[in-house]
């Protein structure tokens, strides 16, 4: 069967009207910067050749750079100016300028963040753009991020800033064949999405990690085509042996004296259990988010997808059975439910991104209760039952699925998970309201249930859906 056409149905490709909207984008956004670089130059007072030349650049990474964009999806951009202009400039008149474009839309600047970024919606496409300031003069259009020596004495804000795309580039550069690695990212991205492995915060794999992973398995078989490149990546991952490191080249060091990843050196890194390691220097572990839980429920996945790859290289199926949801809520006897309200829609959005980056916490606790021995969160989040919950009231849940370990004679003991619970909702009120998060209304609750309770907490479509390829 045709792989492309299986693929159709889930909105992965972009028309070219589409693609060339985001080109169009792109291009006002670079104008933009370079604009805004000249008054900075005018404001300062700098020598007129200097301010002609001062440049500036948009420079694009991430799936978009990669060339796996979804429709719709964001693009990752970063801006590069030249030594005369301050971080802080970018973020109050740059931003300023922004405002003032008629394109754009619900920008917000998210300044005290790990990777300091500018959120905006331009002309329709919602951009993420980072910062970063060389101590070059000028920034020529043809300047070329992947030089070690760019990164000298720069903060580290901008060396984060400069990493996304630097990584993406080494990527590109790393591969034998650019387009038989850019359709096998795309079914293994939908693989994964569709499987609910993908998702960097809940400690699966993000989409840097997944394309990494194809990009070693391009480069162990440089000549494949994307159908054969598949079969080869389950072959690869379902045998791997964690936690052996995935390298797409031999880590080298340029004295820049930057943390890198490196289990000789650094003890915390030789606990990281799926290691996957960036290409660029300073080399990280894009994984380091992952816990026994979620490795055992990736790996289970590598090798259910060899199963099926098998089946259609021998034409036994059909590729649509690659894209097959799995029947979460059938597969365990166990599940938490953890559920968060809000009384506002802003207020709802604030807390359920506070509360999805904190349910690594609650798998961990219940990782370490001897009693259990796998806990699998559920990526899908859910809205409650329509009749069971107030008008006024905005409603986000989750569902983790337990394993208990096996005890003899223990049928009759239903063991309490009260403690891991309480540990947890503790953490996340605390946390929300050290930074002043926490308003009326936001509340977060966790429950254990049996499966036969489901229907309690979820729509009976969404409980007896059957295997199925096609989009929701």
């Amino acid at each position: 069967g045709n792989l492309i056409e299986a693929m159709k149905p889930f909105g992965v490709f972009e028309d070219s009207e589409e693609l060339n909207h985001r080109l169009v984008v792109l291009g006002k956004l670079n104008n933009l910067v370079k604009e805004w670089i000249a008054e900075v130059g005018e404001g300062k007072s700098l020598p007129r050749s200097l301010i002609t030349n001062a440049g500036g650049k948009i420079f694009t990474f991430g799936s978009y750079r990669l060339g796996v964009h979804t429709k719709g999806a964001d693009i990752d951009a970063l801006c590069v100016a030249p030594r005369h202009v301050e971080r802080t400039e970018f973020f109050q008149a740059f931003s300023e300028k922004l405002k003032q474009q008629g394109g754009v839309k619900a920008l917000r600047a998210v300044e005290d963040a790990f990777v300091p970024v500018l959120k905006l919606k331009f002309d329709g496409i919602e951009i993420d753009l980072v910062f970063a300031r060389l101590t070059l003069q000028t920034i020529p259009d043809n300047l070329d991020l992947r030089d070690d020596s760019r990164l000298r004495s720069l903060d580290i804000r901008c060396i984060r800033s400069l990493n996304g795309c630097r990584v993406t580039d080494e990527i590109l550069h790393l591969v034998p064949n650019i387009e038989n690695f850019r359709l096998t990212l795309r079914a293994i991205k939908l693989w994964a999405k569709q499987r609910g492995i993908y998702s960097n915060v809940l400690g699966f794999l993000g989409g840097v990690s997944w394309a990494m992973l194809v990009a070693r398995t391009c480069q162990l078989y440089p000549n494949a085509v994307a159908s054969t490149l598949i079969h080869k990546f389950f072959l690869v991952f379902s045998k791997w042996d964690w936690p052996n490191p995935v390298l797409l080249k031999q880590p080298e060091d340029s004295n820049l004296n930057l943390p890198v990843w490196d289990p000789r050196v650094n003890p915390a890194d030789r606990f990281h259990l799926m290691p996957i390691i960036t290409p660029a220097y300073p080399q990280q572990n894009s994984t380091y988010n992952v816990s026994t839980s979620t490795r055992a429920v990736i790996v289970e996945e590598f090798k259910q997808g060899l199963v099926v790859t098998e089946e259609i290289i021998s034409g036994k199926a059909d590729w649509s059975k690659l894209f097959e949801t799995p029947l979460f809520f059938q597969k365990y006897k166990h599940y938490i439910v953890l559920k968060a309200s809000a009384s506002t829609e802003a207020h709802h959005l604030e807390w359920i991104g506070l509360v999805e980056s904190k349910i690594r916490v609650l798998v961990g606790n219940l990782e370490r209760n001897d009693f259990i021995t796998l806990a699998h969160v559920n990526p899908q989040s859910y809205s409650g039952i329509k009749d069971h919950q107030n008008q006024d009231e905005y409603i986000c849940q989750w569902f983790i699925g337990v394993v208990f370990r096996k005890v003899e004679h223990a049928d009759g003991v239903s063991i309490d998970l009260t403690d891991d619970i309480q540990a947890f909702t503790d953490t996340v009120y605390r946390q929300a309201s050290n930074i002043n998060m926490l308003k009326d209304g936001m509340t977060i609750e966790a429950t254990h249930v049996k499966r036969r309770q489901l229907h309690q907490y979820l729509p009976a479509e969404v409980l007896l859906k059957k295997k199925r390829s096609l989009p929701d």
